[in-house]
């Protein structure tokens, strides 16, 4: 990672709409700055349970250069020091600087694990979920439901800035608009959240009832980077380079978070790298370059896990991404979709026709989680009535899912 100069002029355009656009100007962008490193192209790869592990990242990274952050990790599982977590923290030797993803809902649990990880030298870098939108997260309170409750979210904050502090590690947060659009929180808590000490704040401009319906709101990106003093990320919609690059120039953002544009498509960060950079975009994989990332990820995995019927479980959901949209049939897709071994994979791999140029349709096209419409929020009873009273939010039975 490299710093490069400030950027240049207003950033005034409007928002791409897809395909690969014009690349960045020379000196238009500046590396993002997250504590002592100097992130350049300003990119970070979105935290993803079950996506962003060791194997994913070290693909993503081959690719270009950024920030890699690891899958959500539970801080009270850090703290019991839960097997299955621990092993989820380990990072390659490639990989720096280590970037962790931590979940908690006490500013016990989450000063206490930043303080495991900081102190063993585990990580190098602490982001804070404030963002995740799913039913199990926030019926307890957590995730995107969190800043709600603005003087426990202060008190997380604080634990983790305050724990990372003597290390010289930066925290950072990542956060939706709010609740829903009667309940935003992103303007307050990103004011708490760099009063506290943060590096940079990263909002998905989308509430946690949106979940991933609907457009991401870029202006509300525009509207937290213009009340803030740290860098402000925005994160949603990115599908291709130009995405990026169109919202920096739209909203004035430091950087951009890549979530679901880059799932079965590691390549992206290298698109990404030539556009920040002013290089002509590289032509988009066909099937067969697509299907030697794809076998290498699944023997990443396998390797990593250390079992290969494991491995291959963790790849398959991986197939369906890079596969889509290409011509596999409904039949072999299936089959992609259930393969226990890397023999099996590979007797799959020659029934497709590797000859077809990288589809069309796919560019710009919504990738991953979808849905249709908005969703309730299931929130803890009582949640709404009050913003100011600290609750005392269980962990447990989270603690013990590893992650």
């Amino acid at each position: 990672m490299t710093a490069t100069p400030a950027p240049a002029g207003a950033r005034a355009e409007t928002r791409a709409a897809g395909g690969l656009g014009a690349p960045a100007a020379p000196g238009e962008f500046a590396a993002l700055p997250v504590g002592p490193y100097r992130v350049w192209p300003p990119v970070v790869l979105a935290p993803m349970a079950g996506v962003t592990n060791a194997p994913f990242r070290t693909l993503c990274r081959e690719y270009g250069a950024g920030l890699y952050v690891s899958e959500m990790i539970m801080s009270r599982a850090v703290v019991e020091r839960i097997p299955k977590t621990m092993t989820m923290i380990e990072f390659g030797p490639g990989e720096t600087p280590r970037s962790l993803q931590l979940y908690g809902m006490s500013a016990t649990s989450v000063g206490e694990a930043v303080r495991i990880l900081v102190g063993e030298g585990r990580v190098d870098h602490v982001d804070l979920n404030f963002g995740c939108p799913v039913p199990k997260v926030t019926r307890r309170g957590g995730g995107s439901a969190l800043p709600w409750k603005r003087e426990l979210f202060r008190q997380i904050v604080s634990a983790a800035v305050t724990a990372a502090a003597p290390y010289g590690v930066p925290v950072t947060i990542k956060m939706r608009k709010g609740i829903d659009e009667e309940h935003l929180t992103y303007l307050e808590a990103g004011r708490i959240a760099a009063g506290e000490g943060v590096a940079t704040v990263a909002l998905h401009a989308r509430t946690a009832a949106q979940h991933y319906s609907g457009n991401a709101d870029w202006a509300a990106i525009g509207t937290l980077a213009a009340a803030l003093d740290v860098p402000v990320l925005g994160n949603g919609d990115i599908w291709e380079a130009s995405d990026a690059l169109a919202m920096m120039r739209q909203t004035g953002c430091a950087g951009v978070v890549v979530g679901r544009g880059c799932q079965g498509r590691p390549w992206l960060f290298r698109d990404l790298a030539d556009a920040f950079a002013g290089r002509p975009a590289a032509p988009q994989p066909g099937l067969r370059e697509v299907v030697g990332v794809l076998r290498r990820h699944a023997e990443l995995l396998v390797d990593w896990v250390g079992d290969q019927a494991q491995g291959c479980r963790e790849f398959r959901k991986h197939a369906g991404w890079y596969l889509k949209r290409f011509t596999v049939g409904g039949e072999l897709r299936r089959r992609f979709g259930m393969v226990a071994t890397l023999a099996e994979l590979d007797g799959l791999i020659a029934e497709l026709d590797l000859d077809q140029d990288f589809p069309p349709d796919a560019i710009g096209a919504p990738r991953g989680r979808t849905n249709a419409e908005p969703r309730r929020v299931i929130l803890p009873y009582g949640w709404l009535d009050s913003r100011d009273d600290l609750v005392d939010v269980p962990e447990d039975d989270l603690a013990l899912s590893g992650g």
